[in-house]
Protein backbone atom coordinates (compact mmCIF):
# COMPACT_ATOMS: atom_id res chain seq x y z
CA UNK A 1 0.00 0.00 0.00
CA UNK A 2 1.15 3.53 -0.84
CA UNK A 3 1.90 6.10 2.04
CA UNK A 4 -0.82 8.10 0.27
CA UNK A 5 -3.04 5.58 0.85
CA UNK A 6 -2.03 4.81 4.58
CA UNK A 7 -3.85 5.30 7.42
CA UNK A 8 -5.12 4.19 11.03
CA UNK A 9 -8.59 4.77 12.51
CA UNK A 10 -8.55 6.82 15.38
CA UNK A 11 -8.96 4.59 18.84
CA UNK A 12 -12.08 5.70 21.20
CA UNK A 13 -9.16 7.51 23.24
CA UNK A 14 -7.50 8.79 20.59
CA UNK A 15 -10.97 10.42 19.37
CA UNK A 16 -11.39 12.12 23.21
CA UNK A 17 -7.48 13.13 23.13
CA UNK A 18 -8.18 14.82 19.71
CA UNK A 19 -11.57 16.82 20.95
CA UNK A 20 -9.66 17.87 24.06
CA UNK A 21 -6.23 18.67 21.96
CA UNK A 22 -8.50 20.56 18.98
CA UNK A 23 -10.20 23.13 21.18
CA UNK A 24 -6.79 24.15 22.85
CA UNK A 25 -5.07 24.47 19.64
CA UNK A 26 -8.26 26.50 18.14
CA UNK A 27 -7.85 28.99 20.75
CA UNK A 28 -4.41 30.06 19.28
CA UNK A 29 -5.96 30.65 15.56
CA UNK A 30 -6.22 34.30 15.38
CA UNK A 31 -4.00 36.01 17.56
CA UNK A 32 -1.05 36.13 15.26
CA UNK A 33 0.87 34.62 12.28
CA UNK A 34 2.57 32.36 14.72
CA UNK A 35 1.98 30.53 18.10
CA UNK A 36 4.02 29.06 20.79
CA UNK A 37 3.53 26.26 21.90
CA UNK A 38 5.52 24.46 25.09
CA UNK A 39 6.51 20.83 24.95
CA UNK A 40 5.72 18.02 27.33
CA UNK A 41 9.25 18.35 28.77
CA UNK A 42 8.14 21.68 30.29
CA UNK A 43 11.64 23.42 29.30
CA UNK A 44 11.21 23.74 25.48
CA UNK A 45 9.16 26.24 23.28
CA UNK A 46 8.44 25.78 20.06
CA UNK A 47 7.20 28.24 17.55
CA UNK A 48 4.51 26.88 14.66
CA UNK A 49 2.92 28.47 12.09
CA UNK A 50 -1.04 29.30 12.41
CA UNK A 51 -1.34 27.91 8.93
CA UNK A 52 0.24 24.59 10.58
CA UNK A 53 -1.81 24.55 13.86
CA UNK A 54 -5.18 25.44 11.69
CA UNK A 55 -4.15 21.90 9.76
CA UNK A 56 -3.56 19.88 12.98
CA UNK A 57 -7.10 21.28 14.17
CA UNK A 58 -8.90 19.92 11.00
CA UNK A 59 -6.82 16.94 11.42
CA UNK A 60 -7.23 16.57 15.10
CA UNK A 61 -11.52 17.50 14.36
CA UNK A 62 -11.71 14.47 12.12
CA UNK A 63 -9.62 12.09 14.35
CA UNK A 64 -12.35 13.18 16.97
CA UNK A 65 -15.62 12.15 14.42
CA UNK A 66 -13.51 8.67 14.02
CA UNK A 67 -12.22 9.52 10.83
CA UNK A 68 -8.53 8.32 9.24
CA UNK A 69 -6.74 11.57 8.01
CA UNK A 70 -4.15 11.49 5.38
CA UNK A 71 -2.07 14.56 4.21
CA UNK A 72 -0.94 14.57 0.74
CA UNK A 73 1.41 17.22 -0.62
CA UNK A 74 -0.56 19.33 -3.43
CA UNK A 75 2.30 18.79 -6.09
CA UNK A 76 1.98 14.78 -5.40
CA UNK A 77 2.28 12.33 -8.66
CA UNK A 78 -0.92 9.59 -8.04
CA UNK A 79 -0.75 6.25 -9.78
CA UNK A 80 -4.07 6.17 -12.11
CA UNK A 81 -5.12 3.65 -9.41
CA UNK A 82 -4.34 6.33 -6.65
CA UNK A 83 -6.41 8.75 -8.51
CA UNK A 84 -9.31 6.01 -9.13
CA UNK A 85 -9.48 4.80 -5.75
CA UNK A 86 -9.83 9.13 -4.43
CA UNK A 87 -12.73 9.88 -7.04
CA UNK A 88 -14.31 6.49 -5.88
CA UNK A 89 -14.43 5.38 -9.69
CA UNK A 90 -12.82 2.87 -11.50
CA UNK A 91 -9.45 2.60 -13.07
CA UNK A 92 -10.79 2.38 -16.76
CA UNK A 93 -13.46 5.19 -16.08
CA UNK A 94 -10.65 7.77 -14.40
CA UNK A 95 -8.52 6.80 -17.67
CA UNK A 96 -11.37 7.65 -20.28
CA UNK A 97 -11.15 11.23 -18.26
CA UNK A 98 -7.76 11.71 -18.52
CA UNK A 99 -7.67 10.70 -22.65
CA UNK A 100 -10.76 12.71 -22.70
CA UNK A 101 -9.09 16.04 -21.36
CA UNK A 102 -11.26 16.57 -18.42
CA UNK A 103 -7.89 16.07 -16.16
CA UNK A 104 -4.68 16.80 -16.99
CA UNK A 105 -2.18 13.88 -16.80
CA UNK A 106 1.57 13.07 -18.33
CA UNK A 107 3.60 9.94 -18.87
CA UNK A 108 6.37 8.90 -17.07
CA UNK A 109 7.87 6.46 -19.68
CA UNK A 110 4.36 4.19 -20.48
CA UNK A 111 2.72 4.62 -17.51
CA UNK A 112 0.10 7.71 -17.14
CA UNK A 113 0.39 10.28 -13.82
CA UNK A 114 -1.44 13.01 -12.61
CA UNK A 115 -0.80 15.43 -10.13
CA UNK A 116 -3.03 15.37 -6.52
CA UNK A 117 -4.25 18.55 -7.19
CA UNK A 118 -5.63 18.04 -10.48
CA UNK A 119 -7.54 15.34 -9.43
CA UNK A 120 -9.02 17.25 -6.15
CA UNK A 121 -9.28 20.36 -8.84
CA UNK A 122 -11.78 17.52 -10.74
CA UNK A 123 -13.47 16.60 -7.58
CA UNK A 124 -14.52 19.83 -6.00
CA UNK A 125 -16.13 21.02 -10.07
CA UNK A 126 -18.08 17.62 -10.26
CA UNK A 127 -19.37 17.81 -6.82
CA UNK A 128 -20.38 21.64 -7.68
CA UNK A 129 -22.33 20.56 -10.65
CA UNK A 130 -24.07 17.54 -8.78
CA UNK A 131 -24.94 19.74 -5.95
CA UNK A 132 -26.32 22.51 -8.60
CA UNK A 133 -27.96 19.53 -10.60
CA UNK A 134 -29.52 18.41 -7.12
CA UNK A 135 -31.05 21.89 -6.61
CA UNK A 136 -32.72 22.37 -9.57
CA UNK A 137 -34.19 18.94 -9.07
CA UNK A 138 -35.48 19.91 -5.60
CA UNK A 139 -36.51 23.41 -7.10
CA UNK A 140 -38.34 21.25 -9.61
CA UNK A 141 -40.28 18.75 -7.04
CA UNK A 142 -41.06 21.68 -5.05
CA UNK A 143 -42.94 23.27 -7.85
CA UNK A 144 -44.94 20.19 -8.86
CA UNK A 145 -45.40 19.61 -4.99
CA UNK A 146 -43.52 16.79 -4.26
CA UNK A 147 -41.54 17.84 -1.50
Amino acid sequence: MSALMSYQIPTQEDAALAVESSRLLAACIGKGESACLRLHDGNDVLQVPIKAIRLLVDILDAMARGDAVSLVPIHKELTTQEAANLLNVSRPYLVKLMEGGEIPFHKNGVRRRVLFKDVMEYKRTRDQASMLLLDELTAEAQEFGMG
